[in-house]
């Protein structure tokens, strides 16, 4: 790996860091910002929308703007966005101002949707360079945002600092990290539009990847695996508040375990998809997390319900990398493969927070949950979609004595799948 490729990479880890850190720090707080706001859990619910509408807008025009501008300048501001919004969910909430947090949410939903899609299309292509298993790890960097996040967020949580203050600093720390990761990321990346065919031509139009069945079966899991992600990012402190009876702090450590366990599964996802294949680790990532949500939602005890989301978070580590990291090998054109299964997966923030919430006002937020299970399952059954691994293609010196025609046959076997 070549010293401008090591640091896009780096710069890439801290693109994936600062979501993670700042959507940590104001779920850890949602039990005080529902206070602040007096808000019932279908209020609650409402607000989450803000979340929802902001990511599909972000995520619905993010293949556009990538394949006209590249993903650089739609980073930028995507993260940007997302800086913005946690002093404006911070104030928001001081000044008990419902419409303002929601206004922030969807701010941050906007930034996080369109910038997050253009980071993964940036990652799959560093993927595709270094022909090495990377996504994953990436993504394990906003796992460790959220653990870090998290943790900050209990102290905060259990010293009653005002949470303004706290995403404020949130945005301070934050935004000194773009400022140096910026530098670091090409131009033109995932760009299409206005650049010509090398005969001076147009460039050829893209292909019609929605209509490819295996994608759209990818499409699926990352659907279920992103919904049991999002659950538990926009819910579990909750959860484990009203449908546990635990205090708002052990809430918020019980969603740190999850976050550490996601950490744990995406730093460590790369050894086991290079020794199994992606299609066996998706599957048992996919039961972990149903066991997990079972567990949860039918257990009594708050101690056994606290456990068993380690299982939950094991589980929806890899599905949306793993699945990503397929998208970009399934065929031509991978940047619009990318972000059309990255937008498939993210309608999960669209449907997730509000249905939950309305589902958990009428029946309880345990039952709301068995929704998040039935997808899980279904993802079970449609791991075989997400095929192999790509293994990176070696470099065959063939012996002397081989007759020159046959030096390709010898790559091709050694680089094949």
């Amino acid at each position: 790996m070549d010293l401008s490729t090591r640091r896009r990479r780096t710069a890439l880890f801290l693109f994936f860091l600062i979501p993670g850190l700042s959507i940590s720090s104001w779920v850890t707080r949602t039990p005080d910002i529902r206070d602040q706001l007096g808000a019932s859990t279908a209020e609650m619910g409402l607000v989450l929308f803000g979340l929802s509408v902001g990511s599909m807008l972000g995520i619905l025009i993010s293949g556009a703007l990538v394949a006209r501008f590249g993903t650089r300048p739609v980073m930028a501001v995507g993260v940007a966005l997302v800086i913005v919004s946690m002093v404006v969910v911070g104030f928001g909430a001081l000044l008990g101002s419902a419409p303002t947090v929601t206004a922030g949410l969807f701010l941050f939903g906007a930034g996080m949707g369109g910038g997050e899609v253009a980071v993964n299309i940036d990652g799959a292509e560093v993927e595709q360079l270094i022909g090495g298993t990377v996504l994953p790890t990436l993504h394990g960097f906003f796992s460790l945002g959220t653990v870090v996040g998290a943790a900050v967020g209990i102290l905060l949580t259990a010293t009653e600092f005002p949470v303004q203050w706290h995403l404020t600093a949130t945005a301070v720390v934050t935004a000194g990290m773009f400022a140096y990761a910026i530098r670091s990321i090409p131009p033109a990346v995932g760009r299409t539009k206005g650049l010509r065919s090398a005969d001076g031509g147009p460039a050829p139009a893209r292909s019609a990847v929605w209509k490819d069945r295996q994608l759209l079966l990818i499409g699926g899991i990352i659907l279920a695996m992103a919904l049991a992600e999002g659950a538990a990012n926009d819910w579990l402190p909750l959860l484990m508040v009203d449908g546990h009876g635990v205090d708002p702090a052990l809430g918020s450590a019980v969603y740190a375990g999850f976050a550490a366990a996601m950490t744990i599964g995406r730093f460590s996802g790369a050894f086991f998809i290079d020794r199994f294949g992606r299609a066996p680790v998706v599957r048992a990532s996919a039961l972990s997390a149903a066991l997990g949500l079972t567990l949860v939602i039918f257990a009594d005890s708050p101690v056994f319900a606290g456990a068993a989301v380690l299982f939950w978070g094991l589980g929806a580590s890899l599905g949306f990398p793993v699945a990503l990291s397929a998208a970009g090998d399934s065929g031509p054109d991978s940047a619009a493969r990318v972000s059309l299964v990255a937008m498939i997966g993210y309608i999960a923030f669209l449907v997730g927070p509000p249905g939950l919430g309305f589902l958990g006002d009428h029946y309880g937020l345990r039952s709301a949950m068995i929704v998040v299970l039935a997808f899980v399952a279904v993802a079970v059954f449609l791991a075989p979609a997400i095929g192999t691994r790509r293994t990176a293609q070696p470099e065959v010196h063939p012996a002397p004595s081989a007759a020159p025609d046959a030096a390709p046959d010898v790559t091709r076997a050694a680089g094949g799948e």
